[in-house]
C-alpha cells in the first residue's frame, strides 16, 4: 500500500534542494494520491511535471497501480501551511475565524503561533458628522482561525 510516509520520502530532498514547500498530501483510498506544493516565487508547470516523473519513477506501477496529481497551491483557496502566510505578506486576505466571524484587512505579520491583519473600519468620531477611516490591527491565533485565504484584486 502506497503511503503519505513513502511519498513524503520520495520527495523531501527535491523540495528542500528546490526551496519548494509541501502543502497538502493525501493518498486516498485507490491509492490516488495528491500532492500540492509551493514556493514563495510561484510554481511553474514544469516543476509539477519534473516531481510527478521523480514520484513515478520511485514508485512499481507493476506491484501497485496508482493515480497521481502534482499541482501548485491554487490562487484564493485557504492557506494550509505557516509558509503560504509568509508568502503572502502585505497582501490582501479574508479571515474566517472559528467562531464564524469574516473580515478582510492586509496580513502585516506572521509568527510562531500566531499572524496580524491590519483591518480598515469607518468609526464615529466624537464632534464629527462622518465617520472616518481607521486602520486597526487585529491578532489572530492559527488554532482560533478556520480558514485564511488571499484575495485577488485586478
Amino acid at each position: 500500500m502506497i503511503t503519505e510516509s513513502i511519498i513524503k520520502e520520495l520527495i523531501n530532498d527535491k523540495l528542500q534542494a528546490d526551496e519548494m514547500y509541501l502543502v497538502e498530501l493525501k493518498v486516498e483510498l485507490g491509492n490516488k494520491i495528491q500532492v500540492i506544493i509551493d514556493h514563495f516565487n510561484g510554481v511553474p508547470i514544469s516543476y509539477c511535471i519534473e516531481l510527478s516523473k521523480s514520484i513515478e519513477a520511485g514508485l512499481d506501477r507493476e506491484a501497485e497501480d496508482f493515480e497521481l496529481e502534482v499541482a501548485s497551491a491554487g490562487i484564493g483557496q485557504p492557506f494550509k501551511v505557516k509558509q503560504q502566510y509568509i508568502k503572502n505578506l502585505n497582501r490582501e486576505v479574508e479571515v474566517l475565524t472559528t467562531e464564524g466571524i469574516k473580515f478582510k484587512g492586509k496580513l502585516v505579520e506572521v509568527k510562531e503561533h500566531d499572524f496580524s491583519v491590519e483591518v480598515e473600519e469607518k468609526v464615529k468620531v466624537e464632534g464629527k458628522k462622518r465617520k472616518e477611516l481607521q486602520v486597526r490591527k487585529v491578532n489572530c491565533k492559527f488554532e482560533e482561525v478556520k480558514q485564511v485565504k488571499d484575495i485577488i484584486s485586478f
